[in-house]
């Protein structure tokens, strides 16, 4: 008798991709590079773009699980996963409250200040904020960001006195939650999480000529410089992993996801953001990380995937 291939287990996949955000480019090739492995691996996955396709069509295809390869709102944000949850069908990631939590920069900031964790201190803008007042508060530089916004879009660095009103203004245009936040004179780092593990940290490091990691220096910039090992002490690694993991959990992660950190110049360090839908391609952070770590970009996509299975 054959034996079944460990793929059929998974039944037929539906590969989540594109969507309405302002990330919907990225995902688009997230989806792709996701879809490919998966197929390589004899998995039966079908591009699924909700952009043009109604959830109806997830029932009358018959598929039997979803690997989530959007990013931003209406698919990270826990709208997707509210409605797969109705559906019965199993998800890749984390749940609605999760997913939620993690797409709001402010409210996950808020959590972590509550349990204790280190994040850097911040304010809320609207259009009535002093805004001179809170340059004074926070001290320049500052960056402003949509706090439901990924992949660094409407973010601004605020170093002249008298601008940070005009880098509200931008940052409303995508979301009216605007979040002010203190800088962080230091490196940028980004742990991806699988599972219950933590990956080797990567360090990154925009061009000279950008002034942080923006859009631009993740998407469209080959000199953008990724350090994996990052060069940290054995020590301070394994304390900045737990804190990604612990950062994680406390806003109900699970499966896989990515956290974000600043270490100022003592080493002190600082929680950014959480991310529970991260980019998947092949030159993305935690594939980058999980090639470190000894998994291949296939393998790391078929342990996201039989994580549905639990």
């Amino acid at each position: 008798m054959n034996q079944e291939s460990p793929a059929k287990r998974f039944g037929k996949v539906a590969v989540m991709l594109g969507g309405t955000s302002a990330e919907r480019p990225v995902s688009l090739n997230s989806g792709a590079a996701v879809l490919a492995a998966l197929t390589r691996q004899g998995v039966d996955a079908h591009p699924f773009d909700p952009a043009n396709r109604n959830f109806g069509d997830l029932i009358t295809g018959e598929f039997d699980r979803v690997f989530i390869a959007l990013h931003g709102r209406y698919g990270e944000d826990g709208c997707m996963q509210g409605a797969l949850e109705l559906l019965h069908l199993p998800y890749t990631g984390s749940g609605v409250m999760s997913s939620a939590l993690g797409m709001d920069k402010w409210r996950t900031k808020l959590l972590w200040r509550a349990a204790g964790l280190p994040t850097a201190d911040w304010e809320m803008l609207n259009a009535a904020s002093d805004f001179i007042a809170v340059e004074k508060k926070l001290g320049l530089p500052i960056f402003v960001k949509p706090a439901r916004e990924g992949s660094s879009i409407g973010m601004s660095k605020v170093t002249e006195p008298g601008t940070l009103k005009a880098a509200y203004e931008l940052a409303a245009e995508h979301d009216p939650l605007v979040l002010a936040e203190r800088f962080i004179d230091g490196a940028e780092f980004t742990v991806g999480i699988l599972g219950g593990t933590a990956f080797p940290l990567i360090h990154l490091e925009p061009a000279k000529d950008r002034d942080f990691y923006d859009f631009e220096a993740k998407y469209l910039r080959n000199d953008t410089q990724y350090h994996c090992p990052a060069g940290l002490l054995e020590s301070q690694e394994m304390a900045l992993r737990q804190l990604a993991l612990e950062a994680f959990r406390l806003i109900g992660g699970r499966g896989w996801g990515r956290v974000d950190i600043m270490l100022d110049s003592l080493g002190n360090p600082y929680l950014l953001e959480a991310n529970t839908s991260p980019g998947m391609t092949d030159h993305s952070l935690v594939p980058m990380a999980a090639r470190v770590a000894g998994l291949d970009f296939d393998t790391l996509c078929m342990q996201i995937l039989e994580q549905t299975l639990a």
